[in-house]
């Protein structure tokens, strides 16, 4: 006869004993450096060839990784990058040793045993380890993240709450539309301009914070050049703005996001 869980209980998961550095040990004990990292051109491993392991692939390819994958099977999407020549493909299981001059891994299979193992080894080859959905084996987890061009926001529960993480991601995504990516282009075009005048500090500093407190980036939402321009001229600067190069208003109010912990 079958065992079921009673109202409201749910039984514990188990998870093969496998021998983990003590650092594992607690969730809670854990803190984490938020810091962005540059992979282009850097060689990054994706254990797995699922639609997990397809979607860390593919945001490794899209930041300019040099990307490899093991498992011994393949979603379609991972085949046709494979076959496009956008990554390395081992068609075979992971072994101890595979990790070996990776800057980082991804582990997404769904054997736990596998995971503990990599996780061991990325300890000792000293290789930046994600396996999804378990963040006591991570070195690092991915946040939830919203891009408004080269305007992103990153936000983590520390592994806590995936969904959370997602949550505050989308109150932000509502605030923050479109129209920010192209004030970031206008804004970081004119601290080019002002690279090289004869401005202290502090009074760079008084520029950008009195623009990016003003009515700019409402000038931006409507597209007004004019207005714009006027909000420059306030603050002492000028920049001939032209929000059609500035990008178009593609980026739709739902967020180009990743989920995240």
């Amino acid at each position: 006869m079958g065992y079921s869980d009673p109202p409201g209980v749910i039984s514990a998961i188990l998870i093969p004993e496998f021998p983990l550095p003590v650092r594992y040990a607690s969730i809670a004990a854990m803190r984490y450096y938020p810091m962005f990292l540059r992979v282009e051109g850097r060689p990054c491993l994706v254990v797995g060839g699922g639609e997990i392991a397809e979607r860390k692939a593919a945001t490794l390819l899209d930041t300019g990784a040099r990307v490899t994958v093991i498992s011994p099977r393949l979603t379609a999407g991972l085949a046709q990058r494979v076959a496009a020549g956008e990554l390395v493909y081992l068609p075979r299981p992971y072994r101890s040793g595979d990790l070996s001059g990776f800057l980082l891994a991804f582990a997404a299979t769904d054997d736990e045993a596998v995971h503990a193992q990599i996780a061991c080894d990325a300890e000792a080859a000293g290789v930046l380890l994600n396996v999804v959905d378990r963040p006591q084996l991570c070195t690092f987890i991915v946040p939830s993240v919203l891009t408004r061009g080269d305007l992103v926001v990153a936000v983590s529960t520390g592994g806590g709450s995936p969904a959370l993480a997602r949550h505050v991601r989308q109150r932000i995504a509502d605030t923050v539309g479109p129209e920010y990516e192209r004030a970031l282009v206008v804004l970081a075009r004119l601290r080019e301009r002002l690279r090289d005048a004869p401005l202290s500090a502090e009074e760079r500093r008084q520029i950008f914070s009195g623009l990016v407190e003003s009515e700019l980036i409402e000038c931006v939402r409507e597209q007004d050049d004019a207005a714009v321009d006027r909000v420059l001229a306030r603050h002492g600067v000028a920049l001939a703005v032209n929000l059609s190069e500035a990008g178009e208003a593609t980026c739709p109010r739902r967020p180009a996001a990743r989920g995240g912990t």
